[in-house]
């Protein structure tokens, strides 16, 4: 049941985020598929991918590790810092960001590009207004000691 309620958010909010408003961006003619793959287009299509595959690993470890999904209203009721939570704090975050930066590469759009740094203000803005100060209070001790060992947003540091 964890599973399918986590597709169902993945389809939702996700789907919204890399789907549905870069369809509704790129429709008003801000952007142009490419007629040929190019270097740029490949490279574009991998980053997306490693995107999409971020994300998929960061649900699994949610639904496996965590028995939750990444929907506020049935959040994991385990601390998930294995996988690729290990690294960086907001794995998620990162895949989603990822992937629009592909679609705004391979449709050649300063619209999607200027979309995925909009939606890297509202990530940052909604982990340290919400979700930092969330954890801070439902994981108490282990959570503060998962904030001083892992980096929020990229690998630098161990």
């Amino acid at each position: 049941m964890v599973w399918l309620k986590a597709l169902l958010f993945t389809v939702v909010v996700p789907g919204t985020v890399l789907g549905l408003v870069p369809g509704l961006l790129l429709a008003d003619g801000h952007g142009r598929a490419p007629s040929a793959l190019g270097l740029p287009d490949v490279l574009a299509l991998l980053l997306g991918f490693a995107g999409a595959s971020l994300y998929a690993a960061c649900l699994r470890s949610f639904v496996s590790i965590g028995r939750g999904t990444p929907a506020p209203l049935d959040p994991p009721r385990e601390l998930v810092a294995a996988g690729p939570y290990r690294r960086v704090r907001n794995p998620m975050y990162v895949g989603v960001l990822a992937v629009v930066a592909a679609e705004a590469i391979l449709f050649r759009s300063v619209t999607l590009a200027v979309y995925g740094g909009l939606l890297l203000l509202a990530f940052h803005l909604f982990v340290i207004l919400y979700e930092e100060p969330h954890l801070r209070h439902r994981f108490g001790e282990s959570y503060e000691q998962y904030l001083a060992a892992v980096p929020r947003w990229l690998p630098w540091r161990r």
